[in-house]
């Protein structure tokens, strides 16, 4: 492949389900090697399997995509709406002599396959001139002697004896192609340089490359990447947990975080583990990638999310928050909730892992008057506590309402009273919040503002009536 030739990768999905965590890693190494070189990446749906293909399992691989960051050129393309070009490519073949008719049944292919076990299927019609009338299915006629060889840029040279390879069969009986073939022609037709897929596709390559050499076609460069197994060290499973990409965004890992990730799984660069979109456009390249099997951490993830989570502008956070309420039915945010959110983002964000961690400690800034307390927390407020409240109330009623005089008039209050400055932070974080753990209180005043604060405040010390 010229390295000047612009680079095309594609992701190819079958929709046939959600978009595994595997497949939107693929496609984000697509997406990363095209992006970083100013080529294409496009997409293609591998609809062929009409019993199994869904429109309802295509609309979730684009919205997972979506999701995920990875915009790709053009339209998406459905393989079923080629299978004329994919017959017609079939024909020229055996015009061509690279393919023949096989009038094999398929009862008679099962009766010599069990009479050759562990062999290859070997068609009496490969050199027949004699041909009957009658259905008949197109097969490659591939090299029986030698080697096929996949350079592949991963898995480095993979060779395959050519008389382990049976003539694969290009067109069926009925006419419809087969998605080997079909495969060939469509990265073909759309111009595909680097073909970056699983490594459980390396046992179709030789036979694909078999096509591309009999039509004179260029090979793509091939890259098959390792799996991704579980912690235990197995291929991923519903036993692992979340195993959908989908799933993953309902846990509430940013999708900034997601591609950090997903990079970072089964690639390297250097040392480096926590880099942002730009870092990886930059980096990413086929000789990072490693051989042997990822393993799904998520410990690791939760660590690379807390990281995107606390450097992330304050307002895109605020956008993600929002989209993650959408994504799994929450309610929406009220203007006067976003209001509040905002301010505490700051604080709040140097500790959340997720979103719903985050959420769970902004709940002082969603919930509104009267605060319900809980019990743990309500403890705290005996009639002793909401005196120093009202003290309190008094003392910063024309504060400039920054975090350090604020904490300066709770430090006074609570030596006026001679305890230290846990004892009036413990009432005051259930009259603010309602519960016994929360963020500082200092930084939930200043979320607050001085209107909501005093007058949550003030319901705690009527109540003292």
């Amino acid at each position: 492949m010229s390295e000047n030739a612009p680079v095309v990768t594609r992701f190819a999905p079958s929709p046939t389900g959600y978009l595994h965590i595997g497949g939107a890693r693929t496609a984000l190494f697509n997406w990363l090697y095209a992006r970083g070189r100013g080529g294409k990446f496009l997409l293609r749906i591998e609809d062929t399997d009409r019993a199994r293909s869904t429109p309802e399992a295509t609309e979730a691989i684009l919205k997972g995509l979506e999701w995920l960051g990875l915009d790709w050129d053009g339209e998406p393309v459905s393989q079923f709406s080629r299978i004329e070009r994919h017959a017609e490519v079939a024909r020229e073949m055996l015009e061509k002599g690279s393919a023949y008719k096989c009038f094999s049944t398929p009862e008679e292919i099962a009766a010599w396959r069990e009479e050759h076990p562990r062999q290859p299927f070997q068609s009496p019609w490969r050199d027949a001139t004699d041909l009957p009338d009658g259905p008949y299915a197109i097969r490659l006629r591939a090299p029986r002697t030698g080697e096929t060889v996949i350079d592949d840029a991963v898995q480095g040279p993979v060779r395959v004896a050519n008389d382990q390879l049976d003539d694969m069969v290009l067109l069926r009986s009925d006419g419809t192609p087969t998605y080997m073939h079909a495969v060939v022609v469509d990265d073909h037709d759309m111009g595909v340089t680097h073909v970056i897929r699983g490594d459980d596709h390396l046992t179709n390559t030789a036979r694909q490359i078999q096509v591309y050499d009999a039509m004179g076609w260029k090979r793509p460069v091939f890259a098959h990447i390792p799996l991704i197994h579980g912690e235990d060290g197995k291929k991923l499973s519903k036993r692992h947990g979340a195993v959908g990409l989908h799933e993953f965004a309902a846990l509430g890992y940013p999708a900034v975080a997601m591609r950090n990730y997903l990079a970072r799984l089964g690639w390297s660069h250097g040392d480096d583990e926590l880099f942002d979109d730009a870092q990886a456009r930059e980096w990413f390249d086929l000789a990072g990638i490693g051989r042997a099997p990822a393993r799904l951490d998520f410990k690791k993830l939760e660590h690379v999310s807390g990281h995107h989570i606390g450097v992330m502008d304050d307002e895109d956070l605020l956008r993600v928050i929002e989209d993650y309420l959408v994504e799994t039915g929450a309610k929406p945010l009220t203007d006067q909730q976003k209001s509040r959110l905002l301010p505490a983002l700051p604080a709040l964000k140097e500790k959340a892992k997720t979103l719903p961690q985050l959420l769970e400690q902004a709940r002082f800034a969603l919930v509104s008057r009267p605060i319900d307390i809980e019990e743990k927390a309500a403890k705290a407020l005996d009639s002793v506590s909401r005196g120093m409240l009202k003290s309190l109330t008094a003392a910063v009623q024309h504060a400039s309402w920054t975090r350090d005089e604020l904490e300066q008039a709770a430090k006074t209050v609570a030596e006026e009273n001679g305890v230290g400055l846990g004892k009036i932070a413990g009432p005051l974080r259930a009259a603010l919040a309602g519960r016994a753990a929360t963020p500082s209180v200092f930084d939930m005043m200043t979320a607050l503002g001085r209107e909501e604060s005093l007058a949550r405040l003030q319901d705690q010390i009527e109540l003292a009536g």
